[in-house]
């Protein structure tokens, strides 16, 4: 299925975070589903395979941005975290410069549902000068405080069309999605990976700035890029389990 950059401009302006309505026998639009976060939606949580939070992975991507290189490492802890009576599992997220200076920090908090959706429960970030000194806490945000609410980050059962919000947090975090394929096939450095999900992701706060993220069975997100508004680009490059 291919979408066209206007196709999925035009999505962003109309402001679009409910999925189209689907005619699959059981399947429920994300968009229908971005209240159920009551805790006891939370008691017997099921893994879902383009976001997998096994405690102890840590995956390895590389990337640039505006000509300057970087490393990502993404470790899902065995630390959890409670909020609004849901325990979340805490993923630490950190981003350094080729030279191996910090350039960002990020603790995340995700929680699978009891039919396999993942949810975000929220962030504290912070991005660091050349010299270790934070220069910005911006897009920091949690559930439940000053108006913020848990948004999807992937449905258990993606389809095209479903869109919905990853997060939110008004004028601070207002991250979407739109699933755009299913089946994709991606290479990359681990490798030529099949039954990919690609997505469009973007935030009211950069409107001209699209992403694509493709999400792999078993790994989650193995490769993002923009394909408007801007030139960053990250792929995984190993993955391992402790």
């Amino acid at each position: 299925m291919i979408i066209s950059k206007l196709a999925v401009i035009a999505v962003v302006a109309a402001g679009a975070v409910a999925a189209a309505p689907h005619h699959h026998s059981g399947h429920v639009a994300p968009a229908a589903r971005t209240s159920a976060t009551a805790p006891a939606a939370f008691d017997h949580p099921q893994s879902n395979p383009y976001f997998p939070l096994r405690a102890g992975t840590v995956s390895r991507y590389r990337g640039s941005e505006d000509g300057e290189r970087f490393r990502e490492t993404v470790t899902v802890t065995h630390r959890t975290r409670m909020i609004l009576g849901v325990r979340t599992t805490v993923v630490r997220d950190v981003l350094r410069r080729a030279d191996g200076t910090l350039a960002e920090r990020t603790r995340d908090w995700y929680a699978a549902d009891d039919d396999g959706n993942v949810w975000y429960f929220g962030e504290k970030t912070a991005t660091y000068d050349e010299h270790g000194h934070v220069e910005s806490r911006e897009g920091s945000w949690q559930a439940g405080v000053d108006g913020a609410v848990a948004g999807m980050i992937m449905p258990a059962d993606p389809r095209p069309t479903d869109a919905y919000r990853q997060e939110f947090r008004r004028g601070h975090a207002e991250d979407q999605a739109w699933i755009v394929q299913r089946n994709a096939k991606v290479r990359v450095p681990k490798g030529t990976l099949r039954h990919v999900v690609r997505s469009f992701e973007w935030t009211r706060l950069e409107p001209h700035v699209i992403s694509a993220k493709f999400y792999a069975p078993g790994l989650g997100i193995v490769k993002e890029h923009d394909v408007a508004g801007g030139n960053e680009t990250f792929v995984l490059v190993s993955v391992h389990h402790s």
